[in-house]
Formats: structure tokens, sequence, C-alpha cells
């Protein structure tokens, strides 16, 4: 269906502008949330605790804020300035840069840091079909990764965003079933949180319980609530907001996304919590804590529904992988290709172009995921931290701040992107996207300040996306 209404470059990369609040909504969802929500999330709480739970409410933070400062400005301001469709292109269009630098630096962050997040789902696929079928971790990647390709390459944005919205309704259903099960199974909630903390003194702790010093408490509980500061540059989930039918559809889409979001992330700390006590009282704990969920489904459902549930991982996996497949594409072929090339290819060009870059992408991923040396959770704020760093601060002053200038913008990345490998290696234990964030900030600040010239047409654009506001 979704070939079909793609008619052109735009349909292909944005699916023409014309998502329901709720399509965008529970896309933007299934997207954020790839397979780390049912395999590394719940892994870390059953590893270590409830403290690894700030994570989840530091993303509640950020995307909440996420659909309320970003979402609706980002759809008026996108299409006031040139109609833009991809990140690189508004960047390049709201700060009138005539060099093409910025341009070209944004989608080289692009392609180096989806890259590895891609990679991330492909681990996860293959770790998947290794933990349910005994399979072989290869095969099992290839195959996820294969499905994925099909209906991303036939079916560009609207295919993704179609595919999302099931994903998305099976994840949130399976993580909601899965730890009501397996309370009841244990013999009830008192009984469970009776387990869990026996088990480990801290696991019920927002704050270690002592079983850390303060000093590690505070690096862990700061380096969660820092993980909301990412969304700000996620370019898969903000294309959503650029993909509305209008700019009055966010809050609608807020309160959708929101909803989905918070019941989702509940279910996957309580299934990693759940699953001490069940592994404790019943035996045959894993070795690998990311596959938690898996094991209690198998064991504890009956064969036809814990399918469904095994189906929600390959659903958060392939979600994501398709709507960075196509971020991915749209950098190559829109914002490198297109930039350069005169004259201007036809829009059947383009959009064949398009499915070739989804195609390629896929392909260095895969060679960088058959040997993974990394958990799911690790690639993910890995290559989360990277976005966060390089776009967030350059999408909310393009929004709300006249004075940011194109040479800012570029500096800004730059920083943010090398503070993040910088700090990574340094190994401090607080997480990286937090120092980078804050150092692009300010450096994005000082340059544009350092370079800034008025002009009138970027005042104007400025009012007329207010105005649609």
């Amino acid at each position: 269906m979704a070939y079909r209404k793609t008619r052109n470059h735009e349909d292909y990369m944005l699916g023409g502008r014309n998502l329901p609040s709720w399509v965008a909504a529970l896309s933007a969802g299934a997207s954020d949330m790839s397979g780390w929500l049912i395999m590394g999330l719940p892994g870390a709480i059953y590893a270590t605790g409830l403290i690894e739970s700030w994570i989840a409410v530091g993303l509640l933070i950020g995307s909440y804020l996420n659909w309320r400062l970003v979402a609706p400005r980002l759809r008026a301001y996108s299409e006031v300035s040139r109609n833009s469709i991809t990140i690189p292109s508004f960047f390049e269009n709201r700060l009138r840069d005539r060099t093409r630098v910025l341009r070209t630096v944004a989608s080289l962050i692009i392609l180096v840091f989806f890259t590895l997040y891609i990679s991330s789902g492909m681990v996860a696929g293959g770790i998947f079909f290794e933990t349910t079928f005994g399979g072989d971790y290869l095969v099992g990647m290839l195959i996820v990764t294969a499905v994925t390709l099909c209906y991303t390459l036939f079916g560009g944005f609207l295919g993704a965003s179609l595919t999302d919205v099931v994903q998305g309704l099976i994840m949130v259903t399976a993580l909601v079933v899965v730890p009501i099960i397996a309370i009841i199974s244990i013999g009830g909630f008192g009984e469970t949180a009776a387990i869990v903390e026996t088990v480990g003194a801290g696991n019920l702790s927002f704050f270690g319980g002592g079983a850390l010093t303060t000093g590690a408490a505070a690096l862990i509980i700061i380096s969660g609530l820092a993980w909301g500061l990412g969304y700000f540059g996620q370019p898969h989930i903000i294309v959503r907001f650029m993909a509305l039918r209008s700019p009055q559809e966010a809050a609608s889409a807020r309160r959708v996304g929101t909803s989905w979001q918070f019941l989702s992330l509940l279910g996957a700390i309580s299934t990693g919590l759940i699953g001490i006590a069940y592994f404790d009282k019943f035996g045959g704990a894993t070795q690998n804590p990311e596959t938690v969920v898996l094991l209690i489904s198998q064991v504890l459902l009956h064969p036809f529904v814990a399918g469904l549930v095994l189906a929600s991982v390959l659903a958060a996996i392939m979600s994501t992988l398709s709507s960075q497949l196509i971020v991915c594409s749209s950098a190559l072929v829109e914002d490198i290709y297109r930039a350069v090339k005169k004259p201007a290819p036809s829009e059947k060009t383009l959009v064949v172009l398009g499915r070739l870059g989804v195609l390629v992408v896929a392909i260095i991923a895969g060679l960088l995921a058959i040997s993974p040396n990394d958990s799911i959770l690790a690639l993910v704020a890995f290559a989360w931290a990277g976005f966060g760093a390089a776009f967030g601060p350059i999408v909310l002053l393009s929004l709300y701040w006249r004075k940011l200038t194109n040479w800012g913008a570029i500096a800004g990345m730059l920083t943010g992107s090398a503070t993040v490998f910088i700090w990574k290696a340094f190994d401090t234990g607080l997480y990286e996207l937090l120092p980078a964030f804050a150092v692009a900030l300010v450096v994005t600040i000082c340059v544009s300040l350092a370079t800034y010239r008025h002009q009138e047409e970027i005042s104007q654009e400025f009012k007329a996306a207010e105005a649609m506001l």
C-alpha cells in the first residue's frame, strides 16, 4: 500500500507530510524503542536493580519535552524554510548556509552514528534467534535484516511508519502481559518483592540501597537522567514531527506517544525486576541478562502466546532499523548526492537512489554486526549520545534563537561529536551525552555570537513559522 502511495522523492522520504497524529506518535515511539527496550533495559534492571530505571525516567521526561518543545515548531519551520524534508537540509535552509559544509557535516554524522545504531539492531536480531531457537547468530541476523530491508526498500517512510504502528502495539501488549503473568506464577506482588529484596539488598532501591557508594550511585542517576537530552537530536524520531499533517496535531500526538512510552518503560522495568524473583524461585537463571524477557515468556506462556511475545522483540528491532535506514538513505541521496549533482536528477532517479542507499548502509552495518564486541544497550547508548550531542543543541537553538549561524552550528556539531568519542575513551562513569551536549551548546552559542549578521529573510521566516503555530 505504501509503495503505491509513493509517487515522488518527498513521499519516499517523508510520506508527503500527511501522517495522522496517532500514527506519528506510535511510529516515533516504536522507532525510538529498539531491541534495547525488550532486551537491553530489562537486562540492566535484572543485573543491577531499580537504580538503572533512571534511564527510563530520563527518557520519559525527554520524550515529553521533545513533543512539547520541538514537534510543533519543527513541523512549521521545516515547511516554511523552503520545504525542508531532512534534518541536514533544514539546517542549511534555516541558516542560509551557501557553503554546503553544514549539510555535508550533518549528513556524515548521521551516516557514522546510524551505521553503529543499525548495527546494534542487527546484533539484537542475531541474539534473539540464538536464544529463542538455539540457532546460528549470523543466520538470525541476516533473516531480520533481510525482512526489514524488504519492506523498507519498497514502502519507504510511509511503509516504515505504518508497520511501526503495528509493531508498537505488539510491543506494549507484550510488556504489559509478561510481568502480570510472571507475578501471578510467583505467588503475588508481595512475595515477588520479598524475593527480589532478598536476592540483592539494593534491588528495589532507586538509589542503590547501600550496595553502591554515594558517588557511584550519583553517577548512575545523573547519567540515566541525561538520556532524556538525547531526544532533541535523534533524526529518526524528529523526522516524524516534520511528517505531521499540521503543527497543531503535535498536541494529540504527544498524549498518545507519552502514554505508550510510559506503559512500555514500566513493563520493561517490571519484567527485569520480576525476572530476579522468578529465576531465584524456580531456577534456570539466564547467563545473558538481556534475554530475561525471552526466557520468561517461553517458560510461562502457551507456545502461541509466547510466539506473539517473541514477535514483539522482532517488532522492536525492525521498527527502529527501518526508520534509521530511511534517514541514512535521505542523508546519502537528498543531502549529499542531490546537493552536488547538477542538473538536478529526476524524481524517479531519486527514489531509485534512495532504495540503493538503504541497501548500501544495511550491508555496511551488517558487516560490523558479524562479530559484536559490546552489549546492545552499550551500542545504543553511544549512538544515542552522538546524535544527542551533535544535533540536540542545534535543533533547539534553530527553533528558538534567531542569532544562530551556520558557523556556530558547524562548530557545535563537530565539538559535540568529538566530545562523545573523547569522553567515552576516558571512561569516567558519567554518560558521555551530558558533557558533550553542554560543550556543544556553549560552543554553538559563542561562535554564533561572534559570526552573527542580521538577515531580514531569516527574521521573516522565523515570524512565519511562529504564525503557523
